[in-house]
């Protein structure tokens, strides 16, 4: 299926049938339902008796085998620590291959994390996928998801893929972070940008899922509806308030207490808090208006108040800074002390 705001993309997605191009980017804001799309994409790309849209029929044999996920001309490719959540990714048999090969390794021992990356290894199974021709007769369809995760190695052995295609093999390559991909990458794609969603179709879908205040969750997820959705059920939400509290205290912010409170918390979503509290704080300065946190501005315009333009421009550059290593394996609690103990220096 695709959201109601992806209309206009798929329609606009059927005029390139004639012409499909060997590797499509689909890029956009994180929470949008891009990797959804992409998946209905290759559905429709895979069925054997695809509607006068595009839409897949849903009935034959290919839409069947993959709901089940084990099409045979149809590979998902996305980090190990994705895998469990996106379904059809665990029924990919190069995954499962990987895995194994691993379990008597260095990295398969037990309590490995799962990798954020996407390997290598990964790619080069897809060799032997596009290697040889179709089981069905058509097209076969890899999706690569995020295109961000790819680490060097995994980049550069997609992007000999890339340029010289196999024959009838469409790569949809899926990117919330275009620009952390290869623009080498980039150039061998066609680009295609999903727009956010309007504000008001947004929160309508938001309302039919049964979520109360909308507006003010989407204005925390930058308006993309899933990541809204996400946040109406988020475990989190108790620390996230709490955090939100400690930031608007400005000189009074306990950064021991936060640094302690928030440390098993995933690196990324705390830094995602800061940084939207330091954009909402510019923004409250420049145009007086707070963007993600629209229900804490009374704190926003005392915090906004007492501390320097130029000094919060710097403090947020360093949790930018921070963000491009967010994946790494870090001390949590040292690394949000740092940047706790650096806001609060703000108001010195």
């Amino acid at each position: 299926m695709i959201y109601p705001w992806q209309t206009d993309d798929w329609q606009r997605l059927q005029q390139l049938r004639s012409h499909w191009p060997h590797a499509l980017l689909l890029h956009g804001q994180a929470g949008i339902g891009k990797l959804p799309f992409a998946q209905h994409l290759a559905k429709g790309l895979l069925c054997e008796a695809p509607q006068a849209n595009g839409e897949p029929c849903g009935a034959c044999a290919a839409c069947n085998w993959f709901v089940q996920g084990n099409h045979p001309d149809y590979r998902i490719v996305v980090p190990e620590a994705l895998a469990a959540e996106i379904g059809q990714a665990g029924g990919d048999e190069e995954a499962k291959a990987e895995k194994a090969d691993k379990a008597d390794g260095e990295e398969g021992k037990k309590g490995r994390a799962p990798s954020k990356e996407i390997r290598i290894e990964q790619v080069r199974a897809l060799l032997d996928f596009t290697g040889v021709g179709s089981h069905r007769g058509g097209l076969r369809v890899v999706v690569l998801y995020p295109a961000e995760a790819l680490n060097v190695a995994a980049a550069n052995a997609l992007l000999k893929t890339l340029e010289e295609p196999p024959a009838g093999v469409v790569f949809l390559v899926v990117s919330a972070r275009i620009d952390r991909l290869l623009p080498t990458i980039i150039s061998r794609c066609r680009q295609w940008p999903m727009g956010t969603p309007a504000p008001e179709a947004a929160a309508a879908w938001l309302a039919q899922q049964g979520v109360d205040d909308a507006p003010a969750l989407l204005a925390q997820a930058g308006g993309a509806p899933l990541a809204a959705l996400a946040l109406a059920h988020d475990e989190n939400r108790t620390l996230r308030d709490w955090t939100l509290a400690q930031l608007a205290a400005g000189p009074a912010c306990d950064a021991f207490a936060c640094g302690e409170t928030l440390q098993k918390l995933p690196v990324p979503l705390v830094l995602g808090w800061l940084q939207r509290w330091a954009y909402d704080l510019l923004a409250e300065r420049t145009a007086g208006r707070p963007r993600y946190f629209p229900q804490a501005a009374g704190g926003l315009a005392r915090c906004a108040a007492k501390l320097d333009a130029a000094a919060l421009a710097r403090y947020l550059k360093t949790v930018t800074r921070q963000r491009a290593v967010e994946n790494h394996p870090l001390n949590a609690r040292l690394v949000f002390e740092e940047l706790f103990l650096g806001y609060r220096e703000l108001f010195a």
